[in-house]
């Protein structure tokens, strides 16, 4: 680490930042360790970037541990946020709809202009703010997206309700060019590493400066009743009577093209489908889930024909 920070630059911080347990608070030590470890070795100017999703005034911490050893015209932090989708990451950072950069300071901005010029020629945005600005614009942006799969979800129980097409409702939508089409399908409640966490810590953000945001919070009530419900509607179409009846997941990840199984509507579905004493059986690319191991009456099949047989 010594000899990569002394030799380097630009220093990006990509570490994670999971909730603390019981709270909608993020953890922030793997952030703070590195920038621990990192100002020992700061001798040059160093422009220090936070990749990471980090709450709002947390590149004012980093600054005040690193001005704490290091005289502070020898670095600059910045937010940077990365806006990677699981599954298409590499295509996202090759073809980034755009990249935002969050800091005050010119020269920096000119060197990471710098940096980003072979991408920036794709034609991407290059979107400059403050650093608090930055920061706030990746938990914007997810829990808009959010926001966006809970309401065609509530909308999709109305059409069950009102025996209207779902999906011709989201079509006729997506047509408006100021809605777009994107994140309207409705499913199961949305899951992952990002959205279920940076919705509840967007919450904490706005509690800590005295903002209600109740818009978010309707979002993140919306999205746990929707895991409940639709194990209910299994309930009801099977008329409660579940047991050594055979159920088929086609797909138990939170979305495709990923192996990710974090918050994902499966690990608290199949469970209560067990309890009914249900026999489930799953099919899914990524392969066998090792949080269904444990169940003895749910398997694992590679064919989706075979897994459907007799469902």
């Amino acid at each position: 680490l010594k000899k990569a920070v002394t030799y380097s630059d630009i220093i990006f911080i990509c570490v994670g930042t999971p909730t603390i347990k019981n709270s909608n608070s993020v953890d922030l030590k793997y952030v703070f360790s590195a920038v621990n470890d990192i100002r020992k070795y700061i001798k040059k100017f160093k422009i220090i970037i936070t990749k990471s999703t980090v709450p709002v005034t947390t590149g004012d911490k980093i600054e005040k541990i690193i001005s704490s050893k290091v005289k502070r015209k020898l670095f600059e932090v910045v937010s940077n946020p990365e806006f990677l989708r699981e599954g298409e990451a590499i295509r996202d950072f090759k073809y980034p709809e755009r990249i935002v950069v969050g800091t005050d300071n010119k020269k920096v901005i000119k060197t990471l202009a710098d940096l980003y010029a072979p991408i920036v020629k794709k034609r991407p945005i290059y979107f400059t703010t403050s650093r608090r600005g930055a920061e706030l614009i990746k938990y914007a942006s997810n829990a808009f997206l959010a926001t966006k799969i809970s309401y065609i979800n509530e909308i999709a129980n109305l059409c069950e309700k009102t025996n209207i097409n779902a999906e011709d409702v989201s079509i006729g939508m997506g047509l408006d060019k100021r809605i777009g089409s994107r994140f309207l399908r409705a499913g199961p409640a949305y899951g992952g590493s990002c959205f279920p966490k940076d919705t509840r810590a967007l919450i904490n953000i706005g509690e800590k400066f005295k903002v209600n945001l109740s818009i978010v919070k309707s979002v993140v009530k919306s999205n746990d009743n929707r895991r409940s419900l639709l194990t209910k509607r299994i309930y009801e179409i099977m008329s409660n009577k579940l047991k050594n009846k055979i159920i088929t997941f086609l797909g138990v990840t939170f979305k495709p093209n990923t192996d990710d199984m974090r918050m994902t509507s499966s690990l608290s579905m199949i469970p209560n489908l067990l309890k009914k004493g249900a026999i489930v059986r799953y099919c899914d690319p990524s392969g066998q889930k090792k949080e269904f191991n444990k169940y003895s009456k749910v398997s694992f099949y590679s064919n989706v024909a075979n897994a459907c047989l007799k469902s």
